[in-house]
């Protein structure tokens, strides 16, 4: 019979183990990592206020070069990757792809109008407010709260904006926007401004119920369906470069010139983060040894903290430039020729090819933003998921694919829509891997209609 202290043998391992301890500058330096560039801005001018030996730099004018090549260029621009735009390949003429952004041209119009400097500040932060489209989806009073002038001041001033090139820009909405536009061309009578309230039954294709609420006949109202589809329902959209309500780009990237190889350069947004330097006349103190004995220790802390961060700083920028570079490399082919040659892009993909942890391209690209000759994108924009090609070409991009799509649909014939599987199969044609459904679902997702609601609308059309 085996006795219980036999029965229970106590024992007594050691093991020895690995564990990762959170420290402040640890969760600091990962909390900066995720940071834009403005919310760094303000966490930057907290830390100056209680620490003696971090100081702004006012005379910085790019001195440092934090930039990096990427694409297919391996050449190096000098101060900040700042070129200058006198150089030939700069040239207007030698440079058809960089049209006028919509703020420029806005502002050209501004600059000629508006003289008074008020006035003109306030019209300038409204053009900053305008959405993807052209609009000011806020209302005057919300215009006037958070810009601290009156409602009379920001009303003046949009009467004048919403008669600016192109015409439909500022309004509020799609009627708003078609209003301004027939009005134009001396259009917009009654009958033409019932339609505009109405453009949910328009949608519908409800025509005897448009014909009774306008008080026309059919051929009437035919007429004036024609002239609202000649419309343009995007002032915007003419412009390569669309303006954000909020969005600042925290990364640059430019073309380089041909004598300097060509390719990319991307950097820093210096305009919207200071740099930030160590006091020296504080440190001759340290060295000094000035103080007593709580006075040393104190100075002593504060150095260490101020270099900690100047460190965090630099290895910050060297990161985001790393990981926007490789961004850059992988969609060359969307920069040079747009949305339909985007590439399915992982953050495990950039992590290996930088050298950091995946969560590492996880904080950098949340709600950070890159300026672009294409415009302004959030970083988190050129990852996604995509449909295999069958012709050994690599993945193609979801968004590629809806670009694909939506352009098939619009140069569909009138009489004949495509149906879903008629596009599946012309993208299998062109080596994309795609089912019938995969299409229907990115054709919703774009609110486009079926084939039979298309061809519903456009018969009721003709």
């Amino acid at each position: 019979m085996v006795s219980l202290v036999m029965a229970y043998d106590i024992k007594l391992d050691l093991k020895q183990s690995q564990q990762l301890v959170m420290t402040p500058q640890l969760r600091d330096a990962i909390a900066m990592l995720q940071m834009n560039n403005l919310d760094l801005a303000e966490y930057l001018e907290q830390e100056m206020e209680h620490n003696p030996f971090l100081e702004k730099d006012e005379t910085r004018e790019d001195t440092k070069d934090d930039s990096f090549d990427a694409g297919t260029s391996a050449a190096n621009v000098g101060s900040g990757g700042s070129s200058k735009f006198d150089d030939p390949d700069f040239a207007l003429e030698n440079r058809v792809e960089d049209k006028k952004d919509l703020r420029a041209h806005l502002m050209e119009q501004l600059n000629v109008t508006i003289t008074e400097s008020r006035d003109k500040m306030i019209a300038a932060l409204l053009i900053d407010r305008l959405d993807e489209s052209g609009y000011l989806r806020e209302t005057p009073q919300q215009s006037a709260e958070s810009l601290s002038c009156s409602v009379d001041r920001v009303e003046r001033l949009l009467e004048t904006l919403r008669q600016f090139d192109p015409t439909g820009i500022f309004a509020h909405d799609l009627p708003d926007c078609l209003a301004l536009q027939l009005e134009e061309k001396n259009r917009l009578d009654p009958a033409m401004q019932t339609l505009l309230k109405n453009l949910d039954v328009l949608a519908d294709a409800d025509f005897k119920k448009l014909e009774k609420l306008c008080g026309v006949d059919r051929d009437d109202l035919q007429d004036m369906i024609s002239e609202i589809r000649a419309l343009n329902p995007k002032p915007a959209a003419e412009f390569d470069y669309v303006i954000s309500q909020t969005a600042i780009a925290d990364v640059l990237m430019e073309k380089l010139p041909k004598h300097q190889g060509g390719g990319w350069k991307v950097r820093l947004n210096h305009e919207t983060l200071p740099r930030v330097l160590i006091n020296q006349e504080y440190v001759a103190l340290v060295e000094r040894g000035a103080g007593d004995k709580t006075e040393k220790k104190f100075l002593t802390d504060k150095l260490h903290s101020a270099n900690w961060l100047v460190q965090a700083m630099d290895q910050r920028a060297q990161t985001i430039l790393r990981v926007a570079s490789e961004i850059i490399d992988a969609q060359e082919g969307f920069f040079l020729f747009g949305v339909e040659f985007l590439k399915p892009l992982t953050l495990r993909e950039v992590a290996e090819e930088v050298g950091v942890h995946e969560s590492t391209v996880s904080r950098i690209t949340i709600d950070k933003f890159i300026g672009t000759p294409r415009g302004l994108f959030p970083l988190k924009f050129f990852f996604g998921s995509g449909v295999s090609s069958s012709d050994g070409g690599g993945d193609v991009s979801a968004q590629a694919i809806k670009a694909k799509i939506k352009t098939m649909i619009d140069n569909e014939p009138t009489q004949k829509p495509l149906s879903d599987e008629a596009i599946a199969n012309a993208l299998q044609n062109e080596g994309i891997d795609i089912a019938r459904r995969t299409v229907a679902k990115y054709r919703e997702a774009m609110k486009i209609g079926s084939s039979s609601t298309r061809r519903k609308q456009k018969k009721q059309l003709d």
